[in-house]
């Protein structure tokens, strides 16, 4: 089963400072027909303007992964971490039992665009935990690139989710297989370009669910970046 998420149909906000596009129910989008896929319960596009950002707030019991594409975002926590983070980058926070942060665009002159995806934890209660790891792109040229998984796998970032996020850059022409193990589910999330993924063409921003398929091939038909959720 693979069931295609337009990039057209998703939620969106405009705050002036902030454009966001959200897959899912988000904040005061709600659809009940896309609260999530499995512990996964967000991927937000985000394009936040010079100077704007995300004031302090607060977290509790979420996996929150932020994959930066351009600009640079400056982040700051209640556990003492701060740092500005460019692409290819990518952040992790467990909140657990709680933390508060903020996230801001550090520059007064380009726009910060990135992805910022929340999945649930399996264990609840946590200390709060934070770390961020460099994936460069050359790791993701027409292969997976593993950026995410519960053991820290391949130097991942580690969640506390059976979960596992794959990135990959795919030239045009060339193709990618993943094998889907029995009872598991994904998410494909095109970041940009076109693909086709079994018999369905999908572009920019579009997603597709996937159930009960052990094996899915992945083609690009123009230079290509695209996020692999493989979720129980």
């Amino acid at each position: 089963m693979i069931l295609l998420r337009r990039a057209n149909a998703r939620g969106f906000s405009d705050h002036g400072w902030l454009r966001s596009w959200h897959t899912f129910s988000f904040a005061d989008y709600y659809d009940p027909a896309e609260i999530g896929w499995g512990p996964l319960r967000a991927i937000n596009e985000d394009v936040i303007a010079p100077d704007g950002g995300f004031g302090k707030h607060a977290h509790r019991d979420m996996e929150i992964i932020t994959y930066l594409l351009a600009g640079p975002l400056e982040h700051k926590d209640s556990m003492g971490n701060g740092s500005v983070l460019r692409h290819p980058e990518v952040q992790r926070i467990s909140a657990g039992l709680g933390i508060q942060h903020s996230e801001s665009n550090a520059s007064s002159q380009e726009e910060v665009h990135l992805l910022q995806i929340w999945i649930e934890p399996d264990i609840l209660g946590i200390n709060p935990e934070y770390e961020q790891k460099v994936f460069p792109d050359i790791d993701k040229r027409d292969r997976w690139r593993l950026l995410a998984s519960p053991e820290g796998a391949d130097g991942s970032l580690t969640i506390y989710q059976n979960a596992r996020i794959h990135a990959s850059l795919l030239t045009p022409g060339e193709t990618l297989d993943y094998t889907l193990a029995p009872r598991r589910r994904a998410y494909l999330h095109v970041v940009r370009g076109n693909l086709t993924l079994n018999a369905f063409r999908l572009a920019t921003g579009d997603g597709a669910r996937i159930a009960k398929e052990g094996k899915l091939s992945i083609s690009a038909t123009s230079e290509s970046e695209m996020l692999l959720f493989d979720l129980p």
